[in-house]
């Protein structure tokens, strides 16, 4: 058996904007990728926590330090500026693996900055 489990999850991050006219994708701060182990090119699962919306898009990097987290294309039209959210990674495990995984949790400041908790 397989089970589809959270891998990394990038909890409570602020929207930095909002892009419209882009193909569609949410851009997230280098640096924040490196510590979720999240990989551009990557399906997320998007949580809004202001308007309730949960959707699927996949990962594009932002600049390090930027603190960049951004909403383009048609997902754009599913939050705004200010809103937090939380992003979610899964993976694929045996059952005997996911019995044992520990997902990534990773906690940021006001500025989408780790911080340790």
């Amino acid at each position: 058996m397989q089970r589809f489990m959270l891998r990394s999850k990038i909890h409570r991050a602020t929207l930095t904007g909002t892009e419209l006219d882009y193909e569609g994708s949410i851009a997230i701060d280098r640096d924040l990728l490196e510590v979720a182990d999240m990989l551009p090119g990557e399906q997320v699962q998007v949580l809004n926590l202001n308007n309730g919306e949960r959707f699927i898009t996949y990962i594009i990097e932002a600049p390090a330090g930027s603190g960049t987290m951004l909403l383009n294309g048609p997902a754009a039209r599913l939050g705004v500026s200010g809103d937090p959210v939380i992003v979610l990674a899964y993976c694929v495990l045996s059952d005997e693996e996911a019995r044992t995984m520990t997902p990534k949790v990773v906690h940021v400041d006001e500025q989408n900055r780790p911080v340790e908790r």
